[in-house]
């Protein structure tokens, strides 16, 4: 029979799913392995085969491990609040509960056509009640201990949809789903203090088994520094009395006798108490609104020019020489990093000399390798002896650093500080479509939480959720809904109408998955223990700082009140790198480029899907799409079914496909291991040729066996229909046993050694493994054309490598 896909797969999934294939039980006799992907927010456009490249991934290592003998964890469900899905209900006039469900019902059955292993009796959705029920009991958890606060905040706010934005919403100004310029715009927010934790943000990732990259990509989000804030005293007359204090953060100590000019941040209140005394008043409000049209990851970014405007009319006093300096404002400080001010070394810092030479400004040396002056074309940022420093010329730099703050500090213009790029994080959206905070405020008893037994405090039913054009979330009008009872005075009060960020659901749902019925509580302690940490976590780079850091924050916070029985909630991550449209570009409904899981199934099947996803190159790398690849992993499956299916099996081995079986064992295994799928299947296709190669028209039973199991967590269909119905097996093959490799068949019985005769090659001989080196030499020199160069001349050494070499110097 030829392979026929459509009938293999149906089939299957529906035995799978009959017997609950995949059902994980709580039980402890096997090892536990949690492997988790990052669950997906269901859009209305449904998976492409971008997406699926990830699940495959950990499809392929749960169904790894559970033939490892292991109890695994798969679980999967639905990131459903946020903005994306009340977006898609305006567009498409639905309301966001519906679409989101429709959404779902979409992506469930496309993830289920692709044969994933998933325990869909686990399955969460953010938008459940019975879900945000316990994302709401961590906020009140948070509040409680005085993490969750109120606060005015400038956040990135889209007139358009009505909401604050995250800084990764904001793509060149302006709001990533409507296009509309974004406003930097002061707002009641929900903060929670996630500074508090950033240090042990910091020192948890030296534990994790992370890519580099983006570990790194964290420790820079958090940013922190060791350094000094330094008193410039901002002047605008002669008098003393017109004096302002400007702390200014630096790392640089060491530099301060090279600094140049002073640069704030064009929130920087002191700009507003110096309006008076601002000459060119008008021009530096045109740079502050044009600041506040872009978000601060834009301003944070390398590349580009820096731009900036002197205020003039005022200056800042360097402290260390006692100069006047010119005052900037640049839209690349920020105001919440360090002071929102910093001070500029044009000499030592290559962007400070970029901004000096453009604007005209002195350039000074205090720091050379060689105790020389130089006339510097670029900034010197290494280290080096300190000269025009006055007391301080001569000291090594670093050595000097902290002399100067300590110098600086006893004349009270300096002191030692420790700062963060980190703020705390801005945690409420103005709209409808996410998890209500469970707070009132109350004219009595100002802002009260709720009871826990009040929980969930669930969204109002409401037709229209479309933005108030106010800046305040949707709810703000519903009335009904607002209007309240204090549940500590039980007099009147209003609900809180702000709601929770996207990220909020996301930040603890791997716990939920562990125990998603229990409604006593987030998660059992027994069941948390014998699963956690996520051993295997894999999703998009996209989310390398932002999500990580708020869930690892969360654990953290659920480690302190005893919740969890970890430090960190991800021990390894792996990402998976993008599969490029056809024609070369990313993958977007907008460029007509997306292809669907679905098409290719209709045509070559889910384990051709499956097999070409992973085979195209290593699951990390970025990645075309080639339909021509496509057809030739579905004919290596063909190729797979005719040999087992149509072959004549037999009982007998031949000695060389016995070493290939072993070696390929061997490959496939490691390969798995490190998630290497590409190589892992190039070696399934060799063994299958040196199989053919020996015969194609039989196969030992054995090789047969081994080629279906080792193929199984690939295209688990094709194998299965192999394993049961055509070898006659009992039970899914995934439940079978893995392949074990036996390291002493792997290699030839026999090897070949050279023969040298002071150096040169004169023979070879057929030899056991590791053959006594007396007896190598023996049958080196017994060899007739050996003898023939070695004649009555006298063997002065023999250099003997085992395996390998018998060089004889006379």
């Amino acid at each position: 029979m030829p392979y026929n896909p459509k009938k293999i797969e149906a089939r299957w999934q529906k035995r799978w799913s009959d017997a609950a294939a995949f059902l994980t039980k709580d039980e402890t006799e096997r090892p536990a392995v949690y492997v988790l992907d990052m669950f997906p927010y269901p859009s209305g456009e449904g998976l492409h085969v971008g997406h699926v490249e990830g699940y495959t991934a950990t499809d392929i290592i749960s169904r790894y491990w559970r033939a490892r003998g292991h109890n695994v964890l798969h679980p999967m469900g639905w990131d459903a609040f946020g903005l994306p899905a009340e977006n898609y209900a305006i567009k498409t006039k639905t309301h966001p509960a519906s679409s989101v469900a429709k959404n779902i019902d979409r992506f469930r059955v496309q993830l289920q056509r692709m044969g994933f292993s998933y325990d869909w009796t686990r399955e969460i959705n953010t938008t459940d009640p019975s879900y945000y029920r316990w994302t709401q009991w961590i906020f009140l958890k948070l509040f409680e201990k005085g993490l969750a606060y109120e606060s005015e905040a400038v956040i990135n706010f889209c007139p358009s949809c009505g909401t604050g934005l995250a800084n990764e919403e904001v793509q060149d100004g302006k709001c990533e789903r409507c296009g509309t310029a974004v406003e930097r715009k002061k707002m009641r927010q929900w903060m929670l203090k996630i500074t508090a934790y950033a240090d042990r943000l910091l020192s948890g990732l030296d534990e994790l088994e992370w890519p580099e990259r983006i570990k790194e990509m964290q420790r820079n989000w958090i940013g922190r520094s060791e350094g000094a804030e330094i008193n410039f005293k901002i002047k605008f007359s002669g008098k003393k009395e017109n004096e302002h204090d400007l702390l200014v953060f630096t790392t640089r100590a060491d530099t301060v006798f090279g600094a140049t000019y002073v640069v704030l941040a064009p929130e920087h209140p002191l700009v507003h108490k110096l309006h008076e005394h601002i000459e060119n008043l008008s021009d530096v409000e045109k740079y502050i609104s044009e600041a506040k049209r872009k978000s601060e990851r834009e301003r944070q970014e390398q590349s580009g020019e820096k731009t900036g405007i002197q205020l003039q009319g005022i200056y800042a006093k360097n402290p260390a020489t006692g100069k006047n300096i010119p005052v900037f404002m640049a839209d690349y400080v920020l105001e919440h990093y360090g002071t929102g001010a910093i001070m500029a070394v044009p000499a030592h810092d290559q962007r400070d000399m970029d901004f000096a030479r453009r604007f005209d400004l002195p350039v000074i040396e205090v720091i050379t390798p060689d105790n020389k002056k130089h006339r510097l074309k670029s900034a010197h940022e290494g280290e080096g002896i300190l000269i025009d420093s006055g007391e301080f010329d001569g000291l090594w730099n670093v050595d000097a650093r902290e002399r100067i703050i300590v110098w600086l500090s006893a004349q009270g213009l300096a002191k030692g500080v420790v700062n963060y790029k980190l703020r705390d994080w801005i945690f409420s959206r103005q709209r409808y479509w996410g998890e209500p905070i469970p707070i009132v405020h109350c004219g009595k008893c100002g802002t009260v939480p709720l009871p826990e037994e009040a929980l969930p405090l669930t969204l109002p039913d409401v037709t229209s959720y479309a933005s108030s054009g106010t800046g305040e979330s949707p709810l703000a009008a519903i009335d009904e809904w607002v209007n309240t009872q204090c549940p500590r005075c039980h007099g009147p009060a209003m609900r809180e109408t702000n709601t929770m960020p996207q990220w909020a659901g996301s930040c603890w749902y791997y716990l939920r998955f562990i125990d998603p019925h229990n409604t006593k509580m987030i998660v059992d302690p027994k069941k948390e223990v014998h699963w956690m940490p996520v051993d295997v976590y894999v999703g998009g780079v996209e989310h390398a700082v932002l999500h990580l850091l708020y869930a690892r924050f969360w654990h953290k916070f659920l480690f302190d009140m005893g919740v969890v029985s970890t430090k960190e909630p991800f021990q390894k991550l792996m990402n998976q790198g993008l599969i490029m449209g056809p024609d070369g570009q990313k993958m977007s409904k907008s460029r007509g480029n997306i292809v669907s899981p679905d098409e290719v199934i209709d045509a070559y099947g889910a384990d051709t899907l499956r097999m070409y996803e992973m085979f195209i190159g290593p699951l990390e790398d970025t990645k075309p799409w080639d339909m021509k690849g496509i057809i030739g992993l579905w004919r290596f499956l063909s190729r797979v079914y005719n040999i087992v299916a149509d072959g004549t099996i037999v009982d007998a081995d031949d000695d060389d496909i016995v070493r290939l079986r072993n070696r390929t064992v061997k490959k496939v295994t490691d390969d798995f291991e490190m998630f290497s799928f590409n190589t892992a299947i190039s070696a399934l296709m060799e063994y299958v040729n040196g199989i053919v190669a020996k015969d194609p028209k039989k196969i030992s039973r054995l090789d047969a066996e081994t080629l279906v199991l080792l193929l199984a967590p690939l295209a688990p269909h094709i194998a299965e229909e192999l394993w049961q119905e055509v070898l006659g097996k009992e039970g899914f093959v995934h439940e079978t046993p893995w392949p074990l490799c036996d390291e002493t068949k792997m290699l030839e019985q026999e090897i070949t050694v050279v023969v040298q005769v002071n150096g040169k090659v004169r023979a070879t001989f057929r030899s056991p493994h590791e053959l006594a080196e007396d007896v190598a030499v023996a049958k080196a020199v017994d060899i007739p054309a050996v003898k023939q160069y070695l004649g009555d001349k006298k063997i002065r050494r023999v250099i003997y490598v085992p395996d390998k070499l018998v060089n004889i110097v006379v």
